[in-house]
């Protein structure tokens, strides 16, 4: 299959793996094993440097091969989501930031007015921008055009397992940008992130179904199943759909 790139970097695996929510450290370790994930996303405002526990984190992630994705989840305003991508570069030695600005804390949907601002500075500044985003194709144009190395639209509410909502926009989506197209929320199951694939997504980013899942691991595994096969879809082509059937076996020669 064609390779998953983001900016100079290429990976094998086309799904991005949060490492929040876990029963267990051990269970997250298991579960972001299981799903073949080479990027894992942690959230800044989460992060104790001091505090062992979280230190390991880090160390497992990169011990693992793991590419560590920092994100600026928590900042309501670009001012905040800019100083926190600073301390992450600072900290994690990385030019890579998943960039979050939300607009509301119920629905925790972005907001684009700030969000675009964050991505025009923090691309100013050499950061490597994935912003999460609303499904809005004219947003991810945007945010193309300003320089960022990915778009990351959401689903569906973050946590909310609601799947695809909108996949008529995805698609608009994939026909306007060139960059890698990412779905990011909303995926509750393996279905889910299998149509984002077969919509043409290059890659789905996902935390809470797997690990608010009752068996994490399994569902890690079963997620790495569905990208993998979504893509293949994809790539296959579907048949066309029609209200009525046609025969699959030819007529021709049947007896009288």
């Amino acid at each position: 299959m064609q390779e998953f790139r983001i900016a100079d970097q290429t990976y094998e695996s086309r799904l991005l793996i949060g490492t929040a929510g876990y029963p267990s450290f051990q269970i997250m370790t298991e579960a972001i094993a299981a799903s073949g994930a080479e990027i894992a996303t942690v959230a800044m405002r989460r992060v104790r440097f001091s505090d062992t526990s979280e230190e390991n984190l880090f160390a497992i992630l990169r011990e693992h091969g793991m590419t560590i994705l920092p994100n600026t989840a928590g900042c309501f305003t670009a001012k905040d989501a800019i100083l926190t991508a600073q301390l992450a570069r600072e900290a994690l030695e990385t030019s890579l930031i998943k960039l979050e600005v939300i607009g509301d804390e119920q629905t925790l949907f972005p907001d684009v007015e700030q969000l675009i601002t964050a991505a025009e500075q923090l691309v100013e500044d050499g950061f490597t921008v994935l912003p999460y985003c609303n499904d809005d194709p004219i947003t991810c144009k945007k945010l193309e055009d300003i320089g960022c190395a990915a778009v990351m639209p959401l689903g569906a509410p973050i946590g909310s397992g609601m799947g695809i909502r909108n996949p008529y926009n995805i698609q608009i989506i994939r026909d306007l940008v060139q960059i890698p197209l990412i779905i990011d929320a909303g995926v509750g199951t393996a279905s889910d992130a299998a149509i984002a694939m077969e919509l043409g997504c290059d890659g789905v980013l996902l935390n809470t179904a797997v690990a608010k899942s009752h068996r994490p691991v399994l569902m890690a595994e079963a997620m790495k199943k569905a990208v993998e096969a979504g893509r293949a879809a994809y790539l296959a082509g579907r048949i066309p759909r029609k209200l009525y059937a046609t025969a699959s076996s030819p007529i021709d020669g049947i007896i009288d």
